[in-house]
């Protein structure tokens, strides 16, 4: 199967650094319905949420008091798994001076990968331009 490359949008809320807090939200927005297609969380800083669906999440997360910030864009990158399988993307982005702002990638473990990154936002439409995201 070939790689597939989307423009998300993605939301970040802040949690507080304790045990349990990301698990009461994931928890809060699965009995919601929505689904997410991926999270992002590290200590002392912003808690990214890229879902299926925007306004499902907006919803769930109104009715659950969890304050979001404005939505924003990023992209998500699946594929078949294999040696430098995200080379190609990192060096046609650093060849057109596309800083890339951050990235989190994981393999499945059956032969399928997954990454979510992010560039400035004066740069995500040539992005999405050069790399073809759908």
């Amino acid at each position: 199967m070939a790689d597939t490359l989307r423009k998300v949008e993605y939301f970040y809320t802040l949690l507080s650094d304790a045990p349990g807090q990301g698990a009461k939200v994931l928890a809060g927005l699965a009995a919601e319905g929505v689904n997410l297609l991926a999270f992002s969380g590290f200590p002392a800083a912003r808690k990214a949420l890229v879902p299926e669906n925007a306004a499902a999440l907006k919803q769930a997360a109104k009715k659950l008091g969890i304050k979001l910030s404005a939505g924003k864009k990023g992209f998500l990158l699946q594929g078949d798994d294999r040696v430098g399988a995200m080379t190609q993307l990192l060096d046609t982005l650093a060849g057109a001076k596309i800083n890339v702002t951050a990235m989190d990638a994981v393999t499945t473990g059956d032969g399928r990968f997954g990454a979510i990154f992010w560039v400035k936002p004066q740069a995500v439409a040539r992005t999405a331009k050069l790399l073809g995201a759908q």
